[in-house]
């Protein structure tokens, strides 16, 4: 391939964003024309004792915008939440078409990422058990949980709620 159409193909670069504001650059720019991508997954949080499913970026703080060398790279420097362009030698890099479309793929996969697993370590913060340590099982419907513990020589299930403990 001639250099001048080099050039021409689009590739993918990765773009800095100011602290936080990945969503806004991408939207931004977005406005603006260019093709972009944010990586995100989905994960469990506790938040005020009920759990939510959130998405979050993949790698906070970045994005990945599709551009020739022959586009109009001079808006991106003025562009709300972004900071810069990663480059190296002065140059930007080009990022292979084949990580992002893995990337696309593992984001099209249904998987979220639990909250807690079965065996996982958690203290009792509150109630007659408090600071005692105990095993998660399982989920007992949206706000309550099955806990194993060893009482007096033997093992307990008990049921809490979500919001009465936390991961170790």
């Amino acid at each position: 391939m001639i250099a001048s159409e080099q050039c021409a193909v689009p590739a993918w670069y990765l773009i800095h964003c100011k602290a936080k504001q990945d969503k806004r650059a991408q939207d931004n720019l977005m406005r603006q024309g260019y093709e972009c991508y944010r990586p995100t997954y989905r994960r469990e949080r506790l938040s005020r004792g009920t759990r939510q499913t959130l998405s979050e970026s993949l790698f906070p703080g970045y994005l990945f915008i599709q551009l020739s060398l022959h586009d109009n790279w001079a808006p991106l420097r003025s562009t709300r939440g972004v900071l810069r362009t990663v480059s190296f030698g002065g140059q930007p890099v080009a990022i292979a078409d084949e990580i992002i479309d893995h990337l696309q793929l593992r984001e099209r996969e249904p998987s979220a990422q639990p909250l807690l697993t079965q065996g996982d370590a958690v203290r009792i913060n509150e109630g007659t058990l408090a600071e005692l340590e105990a095993l998660f099982m399982a989920m007992d419907g949206d706000e309550r949980v099955v806990l194993l513990m060893n009482i007096l020589q033997r093992e307990q299930r008990i049921n809490l709620p979500m919001s009465s403990i936390t991961r170790l």
